[in-house]
């Protein structure tokens, strides 16, 4: 197991290498008179330094005076050591305004994907259970609602009902208007109730193909010749279905949850410019829509890393759900 670990890590660091390469040229091909109309924005700045400073310093940050292949270690080289450079758009280190913004899609992401674990996977278990049974019916609708209808809708419609026709939840934001004057306690239950609705979003949106993944594998795992000899050895019902069964239902599932990581740090776009949430998805597309070459390489690499390491912990979790499985040493 130590060995195939080993061996996925150096296999990750090489696909990195060249993701982070791709990443590179593709900022290369970038005209170069972008970047010139960056330093002349710069430039113009009340207190700015002049135009030619500011292109030598563009150039030099970024390896456009090396060759290709200079550049690009040039650049990948301070990247390890965690100098991505400045914003652009935001006038910040890079590296600054990602930690100012992550925890926000953090938070959101890990706590519906908690909630999307604890409602798909018992009611796909039971719909499986009850196979076309009026259970199952209502499962399976629900299921399809959540996968037919898209984000736009969901939030705009759950602003409509609890925000503006009940009043009972904020419209949008991240905190409320007198959230300094509150207490530490009361800033914690005012920052909750503001992510009410954008984690009940992201649930529902979500929540049916996981749904109908986990009822589908139970099917099959329902139909196999282990679960016959099991109910013809008179196990109860019960152990059959949450010992046998959903042990290995669990072995597809882990590869779900493993392909979410990138999720849960990626930020959810559309969510949270819908919630005017400032997460890493919101930043990274008003970098990207403003011409912000430093964070959207940074923002790019950082997905990348994060596929990666949820492919690997997918793996090396598959032995730990499921004594069966052996990797080949």
């Amino acid at each position: 197991m130590r060995k195939y670990i080993i061996r996925r890590i150096l296999t990750c660091l090489v696909i990195l290498f060249f993701v982070a390469l791709l990443i590179y040229l593709l900022m290369r091909l970038m005209p170069i008179s972008y970047v010139e109309n960056i330093a002349r924005q710069r430039a113009s700045l009340p207190g700015a330094k002049s135009y030619q400073e500011w292109l030598d310093q563009l150039n030099a940050v970024y390896g456009l005076d090396l060759g290709v292949v200079q550049g690009f270690f040039h650049w990948i080289g301070s990247a390890i050591q965690g100098d991505f450079g400045d914003s652009w758009y935001f006038n910040v280190p890079v590296t600054e305004k990602f930690s100012d913004v992550i925890w926000y899609s953090f938070a959101l992401a890990s706590i519906g994907l908690v909630l999307e674990l604890a409602i798909a996977i018992p009611l796909g278990i039971l719909s499986a259970k009850k196979q076309y049974s009026m259970t199952d019916y209502s499962v399976t609708v629900f299921a399809l609602i959540g996968i037919s209808l898209p984000t736009f809708f969901v939030a705009t419609l759950l602003k409509l009902i609890f925000s503006i026709k009940m009043g009972a939840l904020p419209l949008y934001g991240v905190v409320g208007r007198y959230y300094e004057q509150l207490s530490p306690l009361g800033k914690f239950f005012d920052m909750s109730i503001h992510f009410i609705l954008p984690i009940a979003t992201i649930v529902i949106i979500s929540i049916g193909s996981l749904m109908r993944f986990t009822r589908t594998n139970m099917l099959e795992v329902l139909n196999s010749d282990f679960i016959r000899t099991a109910r013809a050895k008179g196990l109860p019902e019960n152990k059959v279905i949450n010992h046998h069964a959903f042990r290995n239902t669990l072995i597809p599932i882990v590869t779900i949850v493993g392909g979410t990581l990138p999720g849960l740090f990626g930020g959810a776009l559309i969510t949270e410019t819908l919630f005017q949430i400032p997460g890493i998805g919101w930043t990274s597309y008003q970098a990207m829509v403003g011409g912000d070459i430093p964070f959207s390489m940074f923002y790019l690499l950082f997905l990348a890393i994060l596929t990666l390491t949820g492919t690997l912990l997918a793996d090396i979790l598959y032995a730990v759900v499921d004594p069966r499985v052996r990797v080949n040493r």
